[in-house]
């Protein structure tokens, strides 16, 4: 709308806190809105899932046209909330309340991207090489982001956003943190330095990279498993077994794996602290190199070699890495040192086999948020029970159509892999908080006894045929510089 000699005027979005007054054609601050003829508009269309087809399409996306009228129940339709547009602010009902029919039983499905200041991504990288330790601060673009903690079973695991981080510190820190879970969350590549470890690059679904070396494998176990898994292999091969690892480096003739099956002393000495038989730990420290360790040479673990112990001249060692990446044989001269030759060609499927129980290196980014607050007013009028109705399992709780794993405990706190979701179905607004789809299933039954919103439930056909414009009224408002 427009007036002589006056500048076009704009409307006021309201589909999130920022409240940005957009010009004719143009979007908000989040590129999800825009002014479209003086009205707001959802910039994505809502999408619906659907089974896959022989043309090997699985998403139908909403549209309000080349739609024939019919539509079948039980139809493995999907509605999420993908395109849905928001609650803001949230006293009203969400955007779409749809109701169909499966197996007989009206269920209704609440869909609504919701705003998330309270999120952040845990991300799980397969790799056996040291990025940082625990507890270290996380960088991207130059901004502290996260922490790494736990390590797990060939795997290290960091904890990635947060409110603090998003608000909580300067703007700088919180458009950093922002962009770095919308881009991990939407399957993009992030790269991420550690504070005193690596520089890793991350993106779901795909192999890391740590310091510009990409990742084939994940340790097949630690070193004692190892043994535990492929003595039998060794036996009447080789006469001694050392199985490099950061955590727990085996030793075949000590570990009770070698004990059982009649494995001989050889008087080797291992550096470090001994845990059980065959077992040691911190032969090490973590590295890039051997089995996670910092070491280039395996040698540098093994103290002088006793002869009253079994040590003898010709005897013959394997050094091996948990993933078989590294591996080294060696024969003792008759000063009982190790000399390196090459790997007999009987002793090489073991460590081919290592290498094949391996499994493929993969980042992981499972998205974390609370679902909970002013956005289960769009679901009912009492709130409460709808987290209660969650809790109980009554109530289904989906991300963009994949299931979300609820944790116990108070409020709506849902976890889902990233990979599991349409592409780009995250979105951002710029307070900077995350904005993702989320849906809530039921029978129609319990959707009245939630106090649900029960007059805004429309069915599938309604929706498919009509669409919806986003969200209430709009004001047109005096154009604006900035």
């Amino acid at each position: 709308m427009t007036t002589p000699d006056a500048r076009p005027e704009k409307v006021r979005c309201d589909a999130c806190p920022v409240m940005c007054y957009v010009a004719e054609g143009r979007t908000g601050a989040c590129d999800r809105y825009a002014n479209h003829n003086g009205q707001i508009v959802r910039c994505d269309p809502l999408t619906i899932l659907e089974a896959a087809t022989e043309s090997g399409t699985p998403l139908r996306p909403f549209l309000n046209a080349d739609w024939d009228g019919s539509l079948a129940t039980d139809d493995g339709r999907i509605v999420t909330a993908i395109g849905a547009g928001t609650t803001y602010p949230d006293f009203k009902p969400a955007p779409f309340i749809v109701s169909r029919k499966f197996d007989g039983i009206d269920a209704v499905t609440v869909v609504t991207e919701a705003i998330y200041s309270y999120c952040g991504v845990k991300v799980k990288i397969d790799t056996d090489r040291h990025l940082g330790p625990e507890g270290a601060r996380v960088l991207a673009k130059g901004e502290v982001v996260g922490l790494v903690i736990t390590s797990e079973y060939g795997s290290q695991m960091l904890s990635l956003g947060g409110v603090d981080h998003l608000t909580g510190g300067s703007k700088s820190e919180g458009r950093a943190t922002c962009d770095t879970l919308l881009a991990l969350c939407n399957c993009e590549p992030v790269t991420l330095q550690i504070d005193g470890g690596a520089e890793v690059i991350v993106q779901a679904g795909q192999p890391p990279i740590v310091d510009g070396q990409p990742e084939a494998r994940m340790r097949v176990g630690c070193g004692s498993a190892t043994i535990g898994m492929f003595a039998g292999q060794w036996q009447g091969l080789v006469d001694e077994v050392v199985v490099v690892d950061d955590h727990i480096t085996g030793v075949v003739s000590e570990h009770q794996a070698g004990k059982v099956i009649g494995w001989a002393d050889t008087g080797i000495r291992i550096k470090g602290h001994r845990s059980t038989p065959g077992r040691y730990f911190r032969v090490a420290e973590p590295g890039l190199g051997w089995g996670g360790t910092n070491i280039d040479d395996p040698l540098a673990i093994l103290n002088p070699w006793l002869a009253k112990k079994g040590a003898r001249p010709g005897l013959t060692l394997l050094m091996v890495s948990t993933t078989g990446e590294h591996a080294a044989y060696y024969v003792l001269d008759d000063d009982l040192q190790p000399r390196r030759q090459e790997i007999p060609a009987a002793l090489q499927p073991s460590v081919d086999l290592i290498a094949e129980n391996c499994e493929r290196a993969l980042c992981t980014v499972m998205f974390q948020a609370g679902a909970g607050g002013s956005l289960r007013s769009g679901v009912t009028q009492n709130p409460v029970r709808l987290t209660r109705a969650v809790q109980s399992g009554a109530v289904r709780v989906t991300v963009g159509g994949a299931p979300a794993y609820i944790w116990p405990g108070g409020g709506i706190t849902l976890m889902v892999d990233v990979t599991e979701l349409p592409p780009n179905s995250f979105g951002y607004v710029p307070t900077p908080a995350l904005v993702a789809p989320l849906e809530f299933t039921c029978d129609r039954v319990t959707f009245r006894a939630l106090g649900g919103h029960d007059d805004a439930v429309r069915d599938i056909s309604d929706v498919l045929e009509n669409g919806n414009e986003y969200g209430a009224e709009h004001r047109i408002l005096p154009g604006r510089t900035e």
